[in-house]
């Protein structure tokens, strides 16, 4: 089982967290400018990287906070997780 360290309640199941995705993807500024393909490039395309990773995760089954963690996405190894800076997702 891997263990998750959130940056509140300290290591815990992974069964306890959701995965929100790649860390990083900035929110277009003038959104109702964006063409149907540049909203859905937005919204679906991501990365999915092998090796090293950001990702933001939520302790949904805990404190339900969102924060960052750096994973290795082949060994699943967590490099570091941290608290999310107000405002930023990355």
């Amino acid at each position: 089982m891997l263990l998750i360290k959130c940056p509140w309640c300290g290591e815990r199941a992974e069964t306890e967290f959701s995965c929100g995705g790649e860390a990083g993807i900035t929110r277009p500024a003038n959104p109702d400018s964006l063409t149907d393909a540049e909203w859905a490039d937005y919204l679906f395309m991501r990365k999915n990287p092998r090796g090293a990773h950001a990702e933001l995760w939520n302790h949904s089954l805990g404190c339900r906070r969102w924060f960052g963690v750096e994973r290795d996405t082949v060994t699943y190894r967590i490099a570091k997780t941290c608290k999310l800076s107000p405002g930023k997702t990355d």
